[in-house]
């Protein structure tokens, strides 16, 4: 399957004492190229101050849909664990509705135990928070076929994370979109892996696009030899610094003439 090099940029949640600068910096990712306007699914600043400023993450994407036009959004990821996995259905439908069929529904195990603990959460263990992500998979797919009215697309899953057994496994099983954070040797090994559990499960590789962080310009190239397809720059509040998402932008536009 040919794909198109597509440019993401997380726009975190943290840091911005108003959401107004959320909000620019939005625009300005639009207006500069980028395929993909990301947020995270967090409580908390994950660096810097650690009870700085922070917005929640499926407020802001509705928002985000209401305000562009042409780039798709998402969370890079949703926590499994923090909304009943109908509701996150019916709040993923409706964002989809909100920007007219551009939602990719990010969705990832958790990890970061302070959001757990200070909202209520149990946080469990690394293979309970995956058993609870098998769960939640099978629900919001569920319900989103049953949604009146239905989402304008067949909305695209995406899973953040690289375990070998049980994550790669749900990869195989549900997304549409797999996105890493391991280095051009692991992605190389842990794709031979996703292509077996791809087999096993009737999936075709192919049809999955492999994601991964921006490693530069002078790396990407490798990581496209190896299958990526997509890449996306992180930055957070209050500046939301978009000269490295500027340079990935020209990087794609010259490689994809």
């Amino acid at each position: 399957m040919s794909r198109s090099v597509r440019i993401g940029v997380q726009l975190q949640p943290q840091h911005a004492p108003k959401y107004g600068l959320v909000r620019d910096a939005v625009r300005r990712a639009e207006d500069a190229g980028v395929d993909i306007v990301f947020n995270w699914d967090h409580f908390y600043p994950l660096y810097g101050d650690p009870e700085g400023a922070h917005f929640e993450c499926w407020t802001m994407l509705a928002a985000v849909a209401e305000q562009t036009e042409r780039v798709q959004l998402g969370a890079l990821v949703t926590g499994g664990g923090y909304r009943n996995p109908d509701l996150l259905a019916d709040m993923a439908r409706t964002v989809d509705q909100i920007s007219d069929g551009r939602l990719i529904l990010g969705i990832g195990a958790g990890w970061f135990e302070k959001d757990y603990d200070q909202y209520g959460y149990e946080f469990g263990t690394a293979g309970s928070r995956l058993e609870l992500l098998k769960e939640y998979l099978a629900r919001i797919t569920d319900r989103l076929a049953k949604l009146n009215p239905q989402p304008i697309r067949d909305i695209p899953i995406l899973i953040g994370g690289g375990g070998e057994k049980k994550t790669l496994r749900l990869v195989a099983q549900y997304a549409d979109i797999w996105h890493t954070f391991a280095d051009l040797e692991v992605l190389k090994r842990k794709s031979g892996i996703l292509a077996d559990h791809c087999t096993a499960v009737g999936t075709d590789v192919a049809t999955i696009e492999k994601s991964v962080d921006w490693p530069g310009a002078d790396k990407a190239d490798e990581f496209v030899a190896q299958g990526a397809t997509l890449f996306t720059v992180g930055t957070g509040g209050p500046d939301y610094d978009l000269t490295v998402v500027k340079e990935a932008i020209a990087w794609r536009d010259k490689v994809t003439g």
